[in-house]
């Protein structure tokens, strides 16, 4: 398609990761029987028909969301909880094929210190490797299959011009500049043969791997195309090639399939996506395409999206009738974040509504109907099977995280639950209370899920979490605890104005998601605008996350003991701003009162804060006694 650094505060990060790693169980390896071969314009697995309806996922070997407001690089590997996570949602969605986006390159934009897995010509990150070892490991003990792209045609991720950038060259000349085609060969010839780490088996001989498609959405000649397919052919017979020529139906433009892509024998399956504004113009393009393709080859719909739930219905029940589309992948899913709640994706090209979905569908998502458009997704994945469709089974255990002073804290999330209640005891073995019911951990990436305001300070409590759906509630998750109760944390989620205990001129407002990290809403206003925050105790530290884009701070802070009398306040003001510039990232800055300052605050009673300039907060957090 178009295209954590968590601070140590009381050793968060620490404890998130050690927990992470300790509960995690070893992969095994389950290779299916054969390879996915095509019959006409079928395809087979074995002597059955292979069919599917499933999700594109463009993080399946490499995080680019890794947005917590304080992450200067977006840009990681993928943890197996985040793998399993996601191979288990696209199981209990009725899923049998994910395709991933591209062999990630060096993009010249990336933050330094970001990984990768192509550094150079010739030159590949074995640690990232690694974590597409672990990816297909994996989906074969989920029995899921994965299609792999090679290259990209846009610098997402990086592809094409980044190959060109590494000999000084321009992104055109990929298609036939000598020294930049066998560039990209020695990457090709690299990832066929490389042999797994975990299951030992080579890529070109892993089961696992659905097809090669020689990559996302290429602006290729035809001679390239087929140079490529033929160079794939010749290192691998075993698994199927699509061509990835930039087959695309959009708002304003409709290339259709390429004639050398059906007439070329080392091309197994040719690819289409589609965009338009409305299901009665991607089926009609869809039907042109069957008849240019004529059943010689597998017709794969390999991206669609961006229309209402009604009219992606209406295509998929065409392509159910449809026998010469054999499969369909959806853009596109994300899965959980190891550090609690998802990964969040604004689509660019989703004129201005849709963001990637998150199983089973949540509040954030209503504006583009994501509980039952998944829902009716779940049914026709079945159905597009032949198979009836299974009950929804309850969740799994989630895993609460480790935290320490305050009940605030996160939850490592459970495929396919809609919500959690979160329950708290005054011992191990005693009466759990639900202190919050069915709340959902779609919130802002980065900060912890829940605060507890109930607790007693001083008093020693366990705390445990509940996974639910409408199958009922899953296992308890680990219980933390016992622990006492040094302060309590009030938190401003941003999504309205109430926490506030007054506020002039200021709004709440969504979407723009990218540039404020993918926060869903925030509290905005411009300069002259103001707020406050009363304080519930003796104030311990109080911190508000701010996205801004003028080169200095914007807010100035007042306080006062009446609500009368205000004197300002020096803040200690932290910075985050990304060297990355693909996207238009605006400045995370992180206010909090200084430590040597908290002495002279005993008693106040009010914070407040005033805009010099646009500011959009995300976050506030105040710690007290």
């Amino acid at each position: 398609m178009f295209k954590l650094k968590l601070r140590a505060r009381s050793g968060l990060t620490f404890l998130i990761w050690f927990s992470i790693i300790a509960h995690l169980p070893a992969p095994v390896s389950a290779e299916p029987e054969h390879f996915i071969t095509t019959q006409g314009s079928k395809f087979m697995d074995g002597d059955k028909e292979f069919r599917f309806l499933s999700f594109n996922v463009p993080t399946l070997n490499y995080v680019e969301d890794n947005m917590s407001f304080e992450q200067t690089n977006p840009y990681a590997l993928p943890s197996e909880f985040e793998l399993r996570d996601l191979y288990e949602t696209v199981k209990r969605m009725g899923g049998r094929v994910v395709r991933t986006y591209t062999i990630p390159v060096r993009n010249k934009n990336f933050p330094r210190e970001s990984v990768t897995y192509v550094e150079g010509p010739g030159e590949f990150n074995e640690e990232a490797f690694k974590a597409l070892d672990k990816a297909l490991a994996l989906a074969a003990e989920y029995d899921i299959r994965v299609i792999i792209p090679l290259v990209n045609n846009w610098q997402w991720m990086g592809g094409r011009p980044n190959y060109a950038d590494f000999r000084g060259k321009s992104e055109n000349e990929f298609w036939t500049d000598r020294q930049l085609i066998d560039d990209f060969k020695k990457t090709i010839d690299f990832v066929l043969n490389r042999t797994n780490t975990i299951t030992g088996v080579k890529y070109k001989d892993d089961k696992t791997i659905f097809a090669w498609e020689s990559g996302n959405e290429l602006e290729n000649p035809p001679e390239w195309g087929i140079e490529i397919a033929r160079y794939v052919k010749s290192i691998d017979e075993n698994h199927l090639f699509i061509d990835g020529f930039f087959a695309i139906h959009g708002v304003d433009h409709h290339i259709f399939v390429q004639q050398y892509s059906i007439d070329e024998p080392a091309i197994d399956v040719i690819s289409t996506h589609h965009y338009e504004l409305n299901s009665k113009d991607m089926v009609n393009n869809l039907k042109a395409t069957v008849k240019m393709v004529d059943g010689k080859k597998p017709l794969l719909l390999g991206e669609f999206g961006f229309i209402g739930t009604a009219g992606m219905e209406r295509v998929i029940d065409y392509l159910i009738d449809e026998e010469a589309i054999p499969g369909a992948l959806a853009w596109s899913l994300r899965r959980h974040h190891p550090a609690g709640g998802f990964y969040q994706h604004t689509e660019p090209f989703g004129h201005g509504i849709y963001r990637a979905y998150h199983w089973p569908g949540f509040d954030d998502g209503v504006l583009y109907d994501e509980r039952n458009f998944l829902s009716m997704f779940r049914e026709k994945a079945f159905e597009f099977q032949g198979k009836s469709v299974p009950p929804i089974s309850a969740p799994k255990a989630p895993t609460l995280l480790a935290f320490t002073a305050a009940p605030k804290f996160s939850w490592q999330g459970s495929a396919g639950a809609s919500g959690y209640d979160i329950q708290r005891s005054t011992s191990e073995d005693g009466q759990w209370k639900v202190v919050a019911h069915n709340i959902d951990d779609v919130d802002t990436p980065g900060f912890d899920l829940f605060s507890d305001e109930s607790a007693k300070i001083g008093d020693d409590y366990y705390y445990r979490v509940v996974a639910l759906n409408e199958a009922g509630p899953s296992e308890p998750s680990n219980t933390v605890g016992p622990f006492t109760v040094e302060y309590l944390t009030r938190v401003d989620y941003a999504r309205h104005l109430m926490t506030l205990d007054s506020h002039s001129g200021l709004t709440i407002k969504s979407g723009d998601y990218r540039s404020y990290k993918e926060a869903f809403s925030r509290i905005s206003g411009e300069k002259g605008h103001q707020g406050s925050y009363t304080i519930p105790g003796k104030l311990k530290a109080f911190r508000l996350f701010a996205y801004e884009s003028s080169e200095k701070p914007s807010l100035v802070f007042t306080v006062s003991e009446n609500g009368i009398d205000y004197r300002e306040v020096k803040m200690d003001v932290e910075e985050f701003k990304s060297s990355e510039d693909n996207y238009d990232y605006l400045v995370p800055r992180l206010y909090s009162i200084e430590p040597k300052m908290l002495a002279t605050l005993k008693d106040i009673e009010f914070i407040q804060f005033k805009l010099t300039d646009k500011v959009d907060i995300v976050r506030t957090e105040i710690d007290y006694r």
